[in-house]
């Protein structure tokens, strides 16, 4: 099946066609992703965002590739929720070094109820600031969902991680049902999602496919797909399965782009490994979207330095708050 780069925009996107196009020549595969990337978007426009770890530690999930899980002997020591003049200091720290988006996380398997208000205190003092405002902290109810969109979050994340085949040999604490079930109620409540998966857990092609299948067939889009790699723990389970290979990077943002044209696409978890020239290669197969800032909840990132010197090489602007995909601009 040739690429059309011009076709209409899907939700029932079949494991054999996804395949062949994530298996395409990889200089063929960029270009197509490349030129949906220019159909939908301004590629001149970067979406910057920060995530600040609001509660650190002691979740009670398994999540093998996580530092925060309490079952684990990581580095990583609990701490209580921050206090919300310290989340709004960040906030504006972030938005002074051009964030546009400020992300909020908690290690949580779900909300508390009890934490619910001060939840939605954060969210509002952030969107304040006229940044969009999105949260990651695990599972939600169809009714906490709504509360979030109505205190003014723009964005939830909510990572599958893996494939359905695969998750199983990630997590056993919550479902794929699980999963899905959160990003439904949020997507009911009119919220934005960001979901996406990390690469190089031990993971193979039909396994990157599956993913990209359940994320583009979504009832909607998500509104920015994060593309992790995996950052070894030590501690973890998984602290030395490490099978990152860039081609497959590559190949998972060009597709992710085909497939989901008016996504945002985020390098997320492990860019600070990449080099200058393997980021620019992302940016033009259609990533439009990274985390600045020091950390990224518990892991090092980048040095901010660095990405301004990269975005100004490139003409990289970042982009504005609020705006979405040029042609389904708000």
């Amino acid at each position: 099946m040739p690429l059309n780069y011009m076709q209409e925009i899907r939700n029932n996107w079949k494991e054999s066609e996804i395949l062949e196009i994530y298996e395409t020549p990889i200089l063929d595969l960029v270009y197509h992703a490349a030129s949906v990337h220019r159909e939908f978007h301004n590629p001149h426009e970067i979406q910057i965002s920060s995530l600040l770890s609001v509660k650190t530690g002691g979740c009670s999930e398994d999540c093998k590739y996580c530092s925060q899980s309490s079952l684990y002997d990581t580095s990583t020591e609990e701490e209580p929720m921050m206090p919300i003049a310290s989340v709004i200091e960040a906030a504006k720290e972030a938005k002074a070094k051009g964030s546009n988006r400020f992300c909020m996380g908690t290690a949580w398997r779900e909300i508390p109820d009890d934490q619910m208000h001060l939840v939605t205190e954060m969210i509002e003092a952030v969107r304040n600031l006229e940044m969009e405002v999105c949260a990651t902290m695990g599972m939600v109810t169809q009714a906490q969902a709504t509360e979030l969109k109505n205190a003014g979050l723009t964005a939830y994340n909510h990572n599958l991680d893996s494939g359905e085949s695969y998750y199983d040999k990630i997590v056993s604490t919550r479902s794929y049902s699980d999963r899905l079930k959160t990003i439904t109620a949020l997507q009911n409540a009119g919220i934005g999602i960001c979901s996406g998966g990390i690469i190089g857990m031990g993971e193979k092609t039909n396994d990157r496919v599956d993913l990209l299948m359940h994320l583009s067939n979504l009832d909607k889009h998500p509104e920015s797909v994060p593309v992790n790699i995996l950052v070894p723990i030590e501690g973890t389970p998984i602290e030395k399965d490490l099978n990152f290979n860039f081609w497959d990077l590559l190949r998972t943002v060009a597709t992710a782009r085909i497939l989901m044209p008016t996504t945002f696409v985020r390098l997320s978890a492990g860019r600070k490994d990449l080099s200058d020239i393997e980021q620019a290669f992302c940016f033009l197969a259609g990533a439009n979207s990274i985390f600045a800032g020091e950390k990224l909840l518990t892991t090092s990132n980048r040095e901010e330095n660095k990405d301004t010197e990269l975005f100004e090489l490139l003409g990289l602007s970042p982009k504005q708050p609020f705006k979405s995909a040029i042609n389904n601009a708000e």
